[in-house]
């Protein structure tokens, strides 16, 4: 028992030499996220807890109360891409994925003038004051020059002159990100195709909120998982 004993002893030291070390890169890397050291100690803290633990059951049949399973070493350095090419690259993975996220929104016009006023005024504040700006002639391309006029993401169509109807938003997990250079301007459908091997983790339903429809009615969405 004596030599369990002094085994127990060494094994507590390395628990608590692990844990001044995980705090110490904890500190260092300053909530830096993925940070290589800091994880590296974690696996150290880990296994040096889970070895304790092991010598505490099977010297005394006790258990501590942390519940923490063996992690191996060479599992924990290609967690950061620290073998081959990526070797030298903290937080690089070995093993990227590419997501992609689509989304369409519908538009309802319950005034062309209205939106094509709107549209205009946007494209004057865009040009020089000497140059014509030049009339805007349809519906598309005036939904068009809102986008541009703003940050190109739907908020920048939310004005009076568009009433939002239904929409959806995709995920899905793809083998290739977007070649642009692979598609046509005027190719509209192209980019946003599945191809072979491309993953739909889900759909997101979105509604329109409507100022006349009970708060129970209001801006609901589902999730659909496939």
């Amino acid at each position: 028992m004596t030599d369990q004993n002094a085994e127990l002893d060494e094994a507590l030291e390395r628990v608590v030499e692990a844990a001044r070390a995980h705090l110490a890169a904890v500190k260092t890397a300053a909530g830096r996220i993925d940070d290589d050291d800091v994880w590296q100690a974690y696996v150290d803290l880990n296994n040096a807890s889970f070895a304790y633990d092991e010598k505490l059951l099977d010297a005394f049949g006790e258990v501590t109360p942390w519940d923490v399973e063996a992690i191996d070493p060479d599992e924990a350095d290609r967690r950061f891409g620290q073998l081959g090419e990526s070797a030298g690259k903290p937080g690089a993975d070995p093993y990227p994925q590419v997501v992609s996220v689509r989304q369409r929104r519908d538009y309802r016009v319950p005034s062309v003038a209205a939106l094509l006023r709107v549209a205009e005024a946007a494209r004057r504040s865009s040009v020089p004051e000497d140059e014509d700006s030049g009339p805007v002639e349809s519906v598309g391309e005036a939904v068009l020059e809102l986008l541009q006029a703003g940050d190109g993401s739907l908020a920048s169509l939310d004005v009076p002159e568009l009433e939002p109807l239904d929409g959806l938003l995709t995920v899905t997990e793809v083998t290739e990100p977007l070649d642009l250079e692979a598609f046509d301007d005027a190719d509209g459908s192209g980019p946003f195709a599945p191809v072979e091997g491309d993953l739909l983790v889900g759909r997101l339903d979105e509604h329109p909120f409507l100022p006349d429809e009970d708060d129970h009615d209001h801006d609901h969405a589902g999730h659909h998982h496939h």
